[in-house]
């Protein structure tokens, strides 16, 4: 029985260019595509697929977030990280979230098929070419002393990650299906809970923190 994979990435050329590759690899079969998180979270639940293949850094609802839904909702799927970072508070983040694997963009293809077959086997997958960022970041933890992911609840990350794009309390109320009331109680809450006093701080922190990458 073929592997069932879905791709989650913001970018039309990369799934497009992993649709073909992985469609091309015996044993494997692509079931869907999403290019932000939140349709991710959906259609894993909806296709139930062996394996996601997760971009970290993606509009609406980030990786991060994204995998710790999945996991949380079905256990059983496999998360695979597929990043251009190679920063361990990424690689770290996405672990602790439940991902199985994570590995670079730029890695052959060949080492992302050996990924995905050896995370439905049951063991986790980290490429070599990281191993080194992860053991320093074990060796050398970060001064700081709390991140987002510590002191902010999935709600209020997904809300910050939302600000941070540039989206109105309104649009945000509108995507979490709640009262724009709801909303600036959310806002003022992650503004008294990080001691930051404007959406630009707030923006500022979410990109620090991982939680959004306006960069790319």
């Amino acid at each position: 029985m073929a592997i069932r994979v879905l791709l989650a990435d913001d970018h039309q050329i990369v799934r497009d260019g992993l649709h073909a590759l992985l469609d091309s690899e015996e044993g494997l079969q692509i079931v869907g595509e999403a290019k932000e998180g939140r349709s991710a979270v959906q259609l894993a639940a909806q296709l139930k697929p062996d394996v996601v293949i997760m971009d970290i850094g993606m509009p609406d609802l980030n990786g991060m977030e994204a995998t710790r839904q999945i996991v949380d909702a079905a256990p059983g799927v496999k998360v695979i990280a597929l990043s251009m970072h190679s920063d361990s508070r990424f690689i770290q983040g996405m672990f602790k979230a439940g991902a199985a694997g994570y590995l670079l963009k730029d890695s052959a293809f060949e080492e992302l098929a050996r990924a995905v077959r050896t995370v439905v086997s049951g063991r986790p997958y980290l490429s070599p070419s990281i191993a080194a960022a992860v053991i320093d970041g074990y060796v050398n933890p970060t001064s700081h002393s709390s991140s987002a992911l510590d002191v902010l609840t999935p709600r209020e990350r997904e809300v910050l990650q939302l600000l941070a794009e540039g989206n109105s309390t309104k649009q945000i109320a509108l995507s979490l299906d709640v009262s724009v009331k709801t909303i600036e109680t959310y806002r003022s809450r992650l503004m008294e809970k990080l001691d930051l006093h404007s959406v630009a701080e707030l923006t500022k922190y979410a990109v620090r923190e991982g939680l959004t990458f306006l960069e790319e």
